[in-house]
């Protein structure tokens, strides 16, 4: 953890990172993926599904192969499979509280879009806390973890990697991040597709709970 202490940016991936009850959010979303290429394709649900997953296994993001096989407008599908109801999320008091205290530049860094990242930590109560954003569309919807996103990343908030670490649920996203010299934390999970890889030598630390470690970071950084 001491190697922590001179860390002066923060990434982090949204979704299973900053909430931990993924079921609940994506599984909506899922859905919603689900429902629209089933119409805009003209397939029934299991059917759509099942595109859906390959997409997603082969392409990282079900968005990326619609847009290479089928030209969907990427905004368009966006904006519907995002549309989803998150009054159950709370506030975050916890997490709140320890990301103000951290002095350091915070960005979240996801394959879904800005408007997304908005709704989830307006919900938190944490919105307010972040320098930046970057998501799909500032990747030109090249999706992690395809290291392009990466640099681009760094380019834009003006971060030197090596003084950066990343907090990651999906294990093998981590790998271009170390390529690049930042430090790699990974949320465990029991999520199939956010385990895989989880046990390469590309993830510096293994983390429970956001917030201890977000503690744990700036207990370091007052010593």
């Amino acid at each position: 953890m001491k190697d922590f202490k001179k860390i002066k940016n923060f990434i982090f991936d949204c979704d299973g990172v900053l909430y931990s009850d993924l079921e609940k959010v994506f599984g909506q979303v899922s859905k919603r993926m689900t429902e629209y290429i089933a119409k805009k394709l003209n397939l029934d649900l299991k059917k759509a599904k099942e595109l859906q997953t390959n997409y997603f296994h082969k392409y990282n993001t079900s968005l990326n192969g619609l847009m290479v096989h089928h030209k969907i407008n990427p905004k368009d599908f966006l904006d519907y499979v995002h549309d989803i109801d998150l009054d159950f999320l709370k506030k975050d008091l916890i997490l709140r509280e320890e990301l103000l205290k951290l002095n350091a530049k915070k960005i979240v860094f996801t394959n879904g879009s800005n408007d997304h990242v908005n709704n989830i930590t307006k919900h938190l109560g944490i919105d307010d806390l972040f320098n930046g954003i970057f998501d799909i569309v500032d990747c030109n919807f090249i999706p992690k973890p395809a290291i392009e996103p990466y640099k681009k990343l760094t380019k834009k908030f003006k971060i030197d990697p090596k003084e950066t670490v990343f907090i990651e649920d999906i294990a093998k996203n981590l790998e271009p991040a170390k390529k690049l010299g930042m430090k790699t934390v990974w949320m465990i999970n029991d999520e199939y597709w956010g385990k895989k890889d989880s046990d390469k030598d590309f993830i510096d630390l293994k983390i429970k709970n956001l917030s201890s470690f977000l503690k744990e970071i700036n207990i370091l950084k007052a010593a």
